[in-house]
């Protein structure tokens, strides 16, 4: 899955339209990087701007707009609604898809550390990228906002994490975090009573409502605090409201981790905690943006619960998601609008959505890319997906009951390793004309000669690595072929055959692709310690997949005879 990272800086102006396109342009002038919304707010007078890419590349967007922000907004002439500590106020980052929290932190510490060093502005780190408990919250660093900053920055408790310890008078300070992907989510009920919608909200939220006692009185705690019944649903903030426009009441529901309660849970919950109280769900809508993984979470949630297998297209487990949750019920859904990831593709031109007619006009041009190595990568996906469909195929076959688990796993791993390996199609090209570009690289001056084969080298590395991660996926590759061989249905043994000749053909191609680009690394120093390692690991890899290959052709060969 490719990595992609969202990040959501909040600038101090939301009122001067030139500021704002301003900071918008500078974001935008980084290559590779999607800016999905710029939302100012005229009372708040703050602009909410969200972009989304590569991690390098939303890095470096980000500082640009900050640095922009810095430029052109004066915390000394700032007023709004809204609290404020700087001209960049808060900047986090949100993992959307191939990225951990933790990697998201190290992004934080990055560009906090840029940010302060380069543009001399105080940064503080929080919620997951906080270095001390009492910098977790965002609210709590902010208190008493841009105006008690400079007091508050002479006491040692408050020291910056990056830049100047003293007050920056024009910029203020910058917040700078990670955080799990928000999802803002609504639940539809047949009923316009905001009542009971919160009554269902109080029930579900992670705050859960206040304890009374028989007199139905609020009960309270010896410092006279009251006493909270949890709900039942962890990280979910939810209040119930009438909805004039669409003439019904919703549970307005924030997710603030969907990797511990997911889209599908709550649904699922409200639907339970509804009917309690003689009511429906008819649906439910996403507010902004959703990841990709929460609907294939829900896709695969829901077709397991109709005992079908999970190991569909991606295509249909969205579909599954969509109508399970009765997300077209107020207004279409539309996918390629709605998912993140998506949003980031549609503008990126891939080889992997064309034809097959038009990849192999592509791949017989003139042209040295896509070459050996993205036809390698398409040979393992291929491999993925024929073992994927005899898995499929057995899931559903009377007498074979009993594999049924196992299918379903097998199928569902699949189709993930089918996406992946189909990625590196783009990849492989992606990083041969990476190494191109290095070479084009100006080379008049003593430091532009350093740079560019530093670069060259840089390039190099990737369009080794990018083979050779494909190689080292081929083992998982031909123990799923294998295993249909084994248990699979025995009427499409020539199809698991195919995974396993499909999967030694990808590995064949990206060892090739892994040898002929370690040519250009030298025998000496660093360099020629990568070359050898990196030889020796493709070569040991590599020997153990021919063995293995070898063994399941023998066995089907045996067995179709």
């Amino acid at each position: 899955m490719r990595p992609l990272v969202e990040c959501v800086p909040n600038f101090s102006e939301g009122r001067n339209e030139k500021v704002i396109n301003a900071i918008a342009d500078a974001i935008k002038s980084v290559s590779g990087v999607k800016l999905l919304d710029v939302d100012p707010g005229f009372s708040t007078n703050r602009t909410v701007v969200t972009l989304v890419g590569s991690p390098d590349e939303v890095v470096e967007a980000a500082f640009q707009g900050i640095a922009r922000a810095g430029q052109l907004i004066d915390m000394r002439q700032h007023h709004g609604e809204h609290p404020r500590m700087g001209a960049t106020d808060v900047c986090p980052f949100v993992p959307v898809s191939g990225l951990s929290m933790e990697d998201c932190v190290k992004l934080a510490r990055i560009l906090g550390e840029r940010v302060g060093r380069e543009l001399g502005i105080p940064v503080y780190l929080y919620s997951e990228a906080a270095t001390r408990p009492e910098r977790r919250s965002l609210a709590d660093i902010r208190q008493g906002e841009y105006e008690a900053l400079s007091e508050k920055m002479k006491g040692s408790d408050f020291k910056p994490d990056f830049g100047p310890e003293t007050f920056n008078a024009l910029s203020g300070a910058t917040v700078i975090g990670a955080r799990p992907f928000l999802i803002a989510y609504n639940v539809n009920l047949n009923t316009r009573s905001k009542k009971l919608a919160n009554e269902i909200a109080l029930n579900i939220r992670e705050a859960g409502r206040a304890r009374r006692n028989a007199q139905g009185e609020i009960d309270k705690d010896a410092a006279g605090q009251k006493i909270m019944v949890p709900g039942a649903l962890k990280e979910v903030r939810a209040v119930g409201w009438y909805v004039d426009e669409y003439k019904r009441a919703q549970v307005s529901i924030n997710l603030t981790n969907f990797e511990v309660t997911s889209m599908h849970t709550a649904f699922d919950q409200v639907c339970k905690e509804a009917q309690k109280l003689g009511l429906r769900v008819t649906g439910s809508e996403i507010v902004g943006l959703v990841p990709l993984k929460a609907m294939l979470d829900a896709g695969r949630h829901y077709l397991q619960l109709q005992g079908r297998s999970r190991g569909v297209s991606e295509a249909d487990l969205v579909e599954t998601a969509a109508q399970s949750l009765g997300l077209s019920d107020l207004s279409p859904f539309v996918a390629t609008e709605k998912i993140i990831d998506y949003r980031v593709e549609a503008s990126a031109p891939m080889l992997r959505n064309l034809t097959l007619g038009q990849f192999v006009d592509e791949l017989a041009s003139d042209s040295a890319a896509p070459g050996g190595g993205s036809a390698a990568a398409l040979c393992a996906s291929l491999s993925a997906s024929l073992s994927t469909m005899v898995a499929n195929l057995t899931f559903d076959k009377k007498g074979f009951e009993a594999s049924r688990p196992a299918m379903d796993a097998l199928a569902a791993r699949g189709q993930e390793l089918k996406k992946t390996l189909l990625g590196i199609v783009d990849l492989d090209m992606q990083a041969f004309n990476s190494i191109l570009d290095a070479r084009r690289l100006p080379k008049g001056s003593a430091a532009e000669k350093e740079g560019r084969e530093a670069a060259i080298e840089a390039a190099n590395k990737q369009a080794t690595e990018v083979p050779l991660l494909l190689l080292k996926s081929v083992p998982e590759l031909l123990a799923m072929a294998d295993q249909v061989v084994e248990a699979g249905n025995p009427n499409s043994l020539s199809d698991s055959g195919v995974a396993a000749l499909t999967a030694l053909a990808a590995a064949e191609g990206a060892f090739y692709n892994v040898l002929i680009n370690l040519q250009a690394f030298g025998n000496e120093g660093a360099a020629g310690q990568y070359k050898s390692e990196t030889g020796a690991l493709a070569l040991s890899t590599m020997e153990a997949v021919r063995v293995q290959a070898e063994a399941i052709r023998r066995k089907v060969l045996e067995r179709l005879r």
